[in-house]
């Protein structure tokens, strides 16, 4: 099958019959959009659609490009994503490029939600209290990063405390700690946000690492990262790429 006919069948798939408006007024551009994403990206690598939905998902909420999201949402749900995973997704974004940014895409899940009569609130996903959000936070950083962890906890001045604090209770306590998604996912989703910042190479190195300490591969953040070129432009997918390779030479 080509490219042409892939791009037609994984669009359905994800879309339905709904025909884009630029399809009429730019159909030049969509032709070259479609063929790339559905046609190309798409088979590239050995993501199912579940987790490119996902990618998607994030990448698209970390630039705030909402009307491209709302589909997402829909074709996350015609893939087979549950309603709390592609929740679990946005909320993951929270700690990365902060609450309003984060609330903007929630509003927009809910609006897909409403319009395919999901009740909400959903079932909460909670798994942490006030009194162990910090302690089970730290436990996860630990099994993500190691002892390295503790040591920065240790030597951090203590006018910065409070920030390495933040860091275990609400980025890893009130989040990674959450049922939904697995650590696996969670991390693979973090690596693709904090690449999708731009300017943010420090961090992508460190969750480069973290994905290869719970398993995701190096071949599963090329998946990952490759799947996120024609939401985030090739300039952010080469600098992550890099810190890949940097983390990770190849033999």
């Amino acid at each position: 099958m080509n490219r042409i006919d892939k791009s037609a069948e994984k669009y359905k798939q994800l879309f339905g019959d709904d025909v884009p408006a630029i399809h009429v007024t730019d159909p030049d551009f969509q032709d070259i959009l479609s063929y790339f994403i559905f046609g190309e990206v798409f088979y590239q690598g050995d993501l199912g659609d579940k987790q490119r939905e996902l990618v998607t998902l994030v990448v698209l909420a970390t630039n705030q490009t909402l009307p491209q999201f709302k589909a997402h949402v829909s074709a996350a749900l015609n893939v087979g994503l549950t309603p709390v995973e592609i929740k679990e997704a946005v909320y993951q974004c929270a700690p990365y490029i902060g609450f309003p940014k984060t609330l903007n895409a929630v509003n927009e899940v809910n609006e897909v939600f409403k319009a395919n009569h999901i009740a909400l609130p959903l079932e909460s996903q909670k798994t942490v209290d006030e009194q162990n959000r910090l302690q089970k936070g730290l436990a996860t950083q630990v099994e993500i990063f190691g002892d390295v962890i503790k040591k920065m906890q240790k030597n951090a001045p203590s006018n910065q405390t409070h920030i390495q604090e933040y860091l275990s209770a609400f980025c890893f306590g009130d989040f990674y700690t959450r049922s939904g998604l697995d650590l696996k996912t969670r991390e693979l989703l973090t690596f693709c946000i904090v690449s999708a910042l731009g300017g943010a190479e420090g961090q992508v190195k460190a969750h480069v690492q973290g994905n290869l300490n719970v398993g995701n591969d190096k071949e599963r953040l090329i998946d990952a990262i490759t799947h996120c070129v024609p939401y985030m432009g090739f300039p952010r997918t080469l600098n992550a790429l890099a810190c890949i390779n940097e983390i990770s030479p190849e033999n």
